[in-house]
């Protein structure tokens, strides 16, 4: 520190020095007892607490984490299992594709354009939906490439594009 810098600090410290020593023994001690309280408590909170929380919170992330883990090993396995299949004739995966589209009855409509299909929904239940989507994709191994769905209180409707075996996506 330079002497100018110093002798600025002096200057400033100086009426709080003189204020300190006026006080009675008593108030300096209480007033020592608070800034302690106050020093305290900004180090809980600053340097305690968080990581207090952190060692808390760190068992139930750790067994999310897992679980999450445990998912994304499932569906890689998915995949590899999917991608081992042997293709599907087109003729085979259109008669596939057919059999899960009627199993939803007069809520679906199918129309077939060479390697791409499109369904047509009207009001079926997000349950049905997510079935007749893992049928489809495993039975008739067709991919999704876009849906357009919006939800009401008879269930989805809209529209799917699949993209069937052998196809570009």
């Amino acid at each position: 520190m330079t002497a100018s810098a110093r002798g600025a600090l002096t200057a400033w410290a100086a009426p709080w020095r003189a204020r300190w020593q006026a006080l009675a023994a008593r108030e300096r001690r209480l007033l020592a007892l608070a800034a302690t309280v106050v020093a305290a408590f900004a180090l809980w909170s600053v340097a305690v607490a968080p990581a207090w929380r952190t060692v808390r919170d760190a068992p139930a992330e750790l067994e999310r984490l897992e679980r999450q883990w445990q998912e994304m090993q499932r569906l890689a396995a998915e995949a590899r299992e999917l991608r081992a299949t042997p293709p599907l004739p087109p003729g085979q995966a259109t008669a596939a594709l057919e059999a899960s589209t009627q199993r939803l009855g007069g809520a679906a409509r199918l129309v077939v354009a060479g390697d791409r299909a499109t369904v047509t929904l009207n009001g079926v239940d997000g349950v049905r939906l997510r079935e007749w989507l893992t049928e489809v994709r495993s039975g008739a191994r067709a991919q999704p490439v876009e849906l357009q769905l919006t939800r009401s209180a008879q269930g989805y409707s809209g529209s799917v594009v699949l993209v069937l075996p052998g196809g570009s996506t």
